[in-house]
Formats: C-alpha cells, structure tokens, sequence
C-alpha cells in the first residue's frame, strides 16, 4: 500500500524530512517556558532519537510536532510543507502515551475501528499483527492484554496508514527483555527495510544506543547537543591508566586532563585524539606505565556528562 498523497510536493533523499525552527513553548500567566528555540532537522531513512531526563520538555515537543498543541513561537515543516494544526498529516503515524483502545474488543478489531476512522481499509491489518508480534494474539481481548502487548498494538495502530515518518513515544515500555530486544529489530527494520523514517523518544538509554542514528538532547527545554551516536560517544573519553609512581602520574597529567585516582589506577578524562599528548607526558615525568587504555562511555554515561548530572548519579 503506498503512501497516501495529502498534497505534500515531491522530496528528494536529501531533504528534510522534519524540520524544526526556533520552536517555543511558554505556558501561564508567569510565562513558564516549557520549550526554548528548539532547532533541529530529521532526515530520510534515519532513526532520530530524542532524549532528556522526566520534565526536559520532550513530551511537550512531541505533542506540537503533531498538532496536539500550538507553539508559541518557531515553525515546524513536515516533509517540505508547514504543519497545519488540527490537520494532521496522513504521512505520519505515532505512538504517544501507549494509544488508547477500547478494552472490550479485540486487538485485531481495534485496529478495524482506527482504520475505518481514518478511511482505511483492513488489509495492512493482518501484516501488521505479524510486524509487531502479535499474530497469536490478535482475537483477544485488549483488556487481556499486558503492558507490553499493548505497546505493540499501539506501534501497529500507528503503521496502519503506512506513514513515512513515525514518531514513537517510549514504545519498549512494559516490554520485558526478550519485547524489547524485538521492539529494537521492529525499529530498525522500519527504517532498513521498509524505508520509513523514525523519530524515537526513549528513557532506555542502551536501546537507544543500539537504535539510533542520530540523536538530540533536550534540558530544561533547550536543544543542548545534537549528534550521531558515534560522535557522542567519542567526543571525550575516559582513560584507565595503570601506572607507578600513581601520584606523580596524576600530578604530570592534571595541568590538562581532569584525573581522579581510583583504587590502583588514574581515571583520566580527555578526547580520544589527545591519547598519544598524554603518553608523551608520562615518558617525560619519567612514570613507568603497565597499562593505558580507553573506556568506552556508553550513551547513558554521555548523557549524564553532557547534561550535568553526572556528579549527582555517581
């Protein structure tokens, strides 16, 4: 089934697929600010995660690139053409606070109800099911239905207008282990093999990583990094030095490079590319090195570093 043509002019691969300008949000009297000139661009056939710890402003940020609430300020473009509110783009299918379906009916009848409701037939319907993994399941009851199960139903509900671009809302939550290593491979192949793209919003930092091509950091509603997962990575690391004298050691790097000496080793924070700088340094101070080796940050260490709260969950 292709696409459904909502009037949106012709993109090429290069183009934007979202494209998100200045974009604020200030409620109240006391013009609380919930989002702050949020700038950034998803691109074609990419998986985009967007992240930031509980009241960061990603669900606020979410609801407005679907029309849900209004900006106070910026512009949102949606494959090339700017959102209209109150329209919402038959070129995109979401998953936001799990879905909400009516407990009585089946998974498979719910989804009949939310394609008839949006002019659809129920072809995709069965394939869906498969997609998600709930082929054995969709004749029973959605009040029957775990956490999990649910969330599945939720990400098939939001594929049935075969979108090109998806936006999900914590769709491994509830899943067990075994769901969410499934719910990796359902993103991936969403992206790899039916050429949609995919904007993620996950407190699941290790799925993330593994899921992701690029991604944005959000802290208290301001864009504060944005990146592949590679480059967020790499951007400074942290060394595991095994040395004799440790002392001297710390003392002939610190000038330059945050140390901290852990046990019988000096934890030494610098960018990959100042490595060799640091080994030069040790041979000149005469420090006799057993060992020189980098840790590799994993996402959830990034994110506490690049947002501050590193100390905090130390």
């Amino acid at each position: 089934m292709q696409p459904i043509d909502d009037g949106t002019v012709p993109m090429t691969n290069d183009d934007p697929v979202l494209e998100i300008t200045d974009l604020s949000k200030t409620y109240g009297r006391r013009g609380v600010r919930a989002v702050s000139n949020v700038s950034l661009s998803v691109r074609a056939g990419e998986v985009y995660g967007f992240l930031g710890a509980n009241g960061a402003g990603k669900s606020t940020t979410i609801r407005m690139l679907l029309g849900l609430i209004t900006p106070s300020s910026g512009s949102i473009r949606l494959f090339g053409q700017d959102l209209k509110y109150g329209q919402p783009s038959r070129r995109l299918g979401s998953l936001v606070d799990g879905g909400a379906f009516y407990p009585f009916l089946s998974g498979r009848r719910n989804l009949d109800v939310l394609a008839r409701t949006q002019g659809l037939g129920p072809e995709r319907i069965d394939d869906l099911l498969v997609q998600v993994g709930l082929e054995g399941a969709g004749k029973r009851k959605v009040k029957g239905y775990s956490t999990g199960m649910r969330q599945r139903l939720g990400v098939a509900a939001a594929l049935l207008n075969d979108p090109d671009l998806v936006i999900l809302d914590e769709p491994a939550n509830g899943l067990d282990v075994a769901g969410i290593q499934e719910m990796r491979q359902l993103i991936r192949s969403l992206a790899e093999v039916h050429g949609k793209t995919v904007f993620l919003s996950s407190h699941l930092l290790n799925e993330v990583q593994q899921v992701c091509d690029r991604i944005a950091i959000i802290d208290r509603g301001v864009l504060i990094r944005e990146d592949t997962v590679e480059g967020i990575l790499k951007t400074e690391q942290r060394f595991h030095l095994v040395a004799t004298p440790l002392e001297a050691a710390r003392a002939a790097l610190a000038e330059t490079w945050p140390c901290e000496i852990e046990g019988e080793a000096l934890q030494v924070r610098a960018e990959t590319a100042d490595a060799p700088e640091i080994l030069r340094r040790l041979v000149a101070a005469n420090i006799d090195i057993f060992s020189f080796a980098p840790h590799q940050r994993t996402l959830e260490e990034a994110f506490l570093a690049i947002t501050g709260t590193e100390t905090a969950h130390a």
